[in-house]
This record gives structure tokens, C-alpha cells and sequence, in this order.
């Protein structure tokens, strides 16, 4: 029996007429993530380093996000050689890897998805969801095709080198992180501060000139928009956490207030 995987985040932003806009997956819900993944969204990240997600989760929510268009993009929580090597074997094809800050991180993490001899990975093929328990053909010695990996920039030592990181072979794109890039530079909180913006788009020049994909995360529309139009390749536009928070605020500013004082509302 052989199984053919589907195309990895890298393939489908080559592929791309258009910028590609995901959504963030923070609840740690396969149900949540199955919602999101069937909104018509281009894809999604799964999130493990600022959410609770977990190894069974995290597969849980790549199985159910199979069943959709969308591709899965899983955020490791540390560019650790174990952490990678077991969110691979559940089967995730695109990882993105926060705090990258050199070519020689990128060095490292690049080797860190790649088995031997041009790389560290650990052989469990046969017994992981990766290689669909070895019905892929030739997995062990395909698998760079199979894999695809964006590296996070998200502070100002990462925007410097960020020509080398994009050039280091195997990093297949970068993703700029404006909220702890906001941090290091001082304004913690502030997003769209001039100083942050500056440095957003010098990333995006120094990646786009390695001839990488870049991106970048906006819940704002009109910030998602003006990034797009300086090269964003693929855009985080939301989370559902956020929409949930945000929706959920709406709806109790609307009906929440005491008699006579909000709109009425008939059932």
C-alpha cells in the first residue's frame, strides 16, 4: 500500500497566485481547529509556544485539519532537536521555529529536519504518522521533499542578519513576529510603532532579496493589508482565541447592559 502526502507550505506558496492568510489555532481544540480549518482559510498554525498544546493535541488537531484544504503549519515551542523530531513524526510537513536570530541557528535547525548524513534527525519512520507508518514510499530517502521549514525573526539581532538566515539552504521562508520585535526594540506592546514597522519592512527587503517568502502576523486589517503590499507572501490575520474574546465582547456590550439601558432582544 503507498500513501501520498500532501503538498508542503513551501510547494503551496510557490504555487500561490496570491498571498496566502491563515488564521492562528491557540485553544488547543481539534473541534476549534476544524472549524477554522473549513472557513476557507489558506492555512492554519497550530501553536505550541504560547498555547497549551501538547503532543496528542497537536496530532489531534493535524488529524482533523486533514480533511480540509488548508495546510497545517505547526510552531514548535523551542528550536530544540527533540521537540522537532517529535512534532515531525506525528506527521507534521511545515514547521516554523520562533527566535531564530542567526544563519547559524538556521544552520542548526536546518539539520535538525533533516536525517542523516545532512542532518540530526532521528530514524523512527516505521513507527511514526510522518512516513503513515512506512506506506510513503522511499520516506527515508525523500523526505526533504515532505518537510518544509519557515524560521521566526522577532527581534532586532534577527532583523540585522536577516539576508543570512534567509539565504542558509533549506530554510524554505521567513516569518516576522512585529510583538516581541516591538519588545527588543524597546516599545513593548506597540505593534505598529514606526521603529517596528522600519523593521519589519527591512526584514521583508533583506528576505525577498535572498529570494525567500516572507511573512508576517496582522490581526489589523488595514496593517495585514499594507504589508501585503510590501511583499508578504503569507499573513497571519487572526486567532481564534481572539475572535472568540472579541466576538464574545460584542455580544455582551450589545445585550449584556441592564433593563432599559440595551436592545431589546425577542426569542
Amino acid at each position: 500500500m503507498s500513501f501520498r502526502l500532501t503538498p508542503t507550505f513551501r510547494d503551496r506558496l510557490a504555487e500561490a497566485p496570491r498571498p496566502l492568510a491563515g488564521i492562528w489555532v491557540c485553544s488547543a481544540s481539534p473541534l476549534v481547529a476544524e472549524i477554522v480549518a473549513g472557513s476557507g482559510t489558506d492555512w492554519v498554525l497550530i501553536d505550541q509556544e504560547h498555547s497549551p498544546n501538547g503532543l496528542e493535541s497537536t496530532l489531534a488537531q493535524l488529524q482533523a485539519i486533514a480533511a480540509y484544504p488548508a495546510t497545517p503549519v505547526v510552531r514548535v515551542p523551542v528550536g530544540d532537536v527533540v521537540a522537532i523530531k517529535q512534532v515531525l513524526d506525528l506527521g507534521a510537513q511545515n514547521l516554523l521555529v520562533p527566535m531564530v536570530s542567526s544563519a547559524a541557528q538556521a544552520e542548526e535547525l536546518v539539520r535538525a529536519v533533516r536525517y542523516p548524513p545532512r542532518g540530526v534527525r532521528g530514524v523512527g519512520s516505521a513507527l511514526a504518522r510522518s512516513a503513515r507508518w512506512n506506506r510513503v514510499d522511499d520516506y527515508l530517502l525523500d523526505a526533504d521533499r515532505h518537510v518544509s521549514l519557515f524560521v521566526q525573526i522577532e527581534n532586532a539581532a534577527g532583523v540585522a542578519a536577516a539576508a543570512e538566515i534567509a539565504a542558509v539552504d533549506g530554510v524554505d521562508g521567513v516569518f516576522v513576529g512585529p510583538s516581541d520585535l516591538a519588545a527588543s526594540l524597546g516599545v513593548l506592546g506597540q505593534q505598529t510603532h514606526p521603529d517596528v514597522t522600519a523593521a519589519v519592512l527591512r526584514a521583508f527587503e533583506a528576505v525577498r532579496a535572498a529570494g525567500k517568502p516572507v511573512g508576517v502576523n496582522a490581526f489589523d486589517p488595514d496593517v495585514a493589508r499594507s504589508y501585503l503590499d510590501a511583499g508578504a507572501s503569507f499573513v497571519l490575520v487572526g486567532a481564534d482565541v481572539a475572535l472568540l474574546a472579541r466576538g464574545a465582547e460584542a455580544l455582551a456590550a450589545r445585550f449584556g447592559a441592564g433593563p432599559g439601558e440595551g436592545e431589546r432582544v425577542s426569542y
